[in-house]
């Protein structure tokens, strides 16, 4: 019996991966171009309160102003 290789083992299974991981991302491409997501012009409200409950446990007495993105 021959031994199995141990490099082409390797190479066939890096292979493998590499293409299932291709096809997921074209399905995830074609997903998304299907279904876009929408953009969110409100504000989250249960984010805002969660942001807000945090920087009043971490400093006491602070007031927030504004809460924004970064561009």
């Amino acid at each position: 019996m021959n031994a199995p290789n141990l490099l082409l083992i390797c190479l066939l299974s890096f292979a493998a991966v590499l293409l299932l991981l291709s096809f997921l991302a074209l399905i995830m491409r074609l997903l998304l171009i299907i279904f876009p997501v929408k953009s969110q012009t409100s504000d989250d409200s249960a984010v805002i309160a969660a942001i807000t409950t945090t920087y009043r446990n971490k400093y006491p007495g602070t007031r927030i102003t504004h809460i924004g993105e970064e561009k």
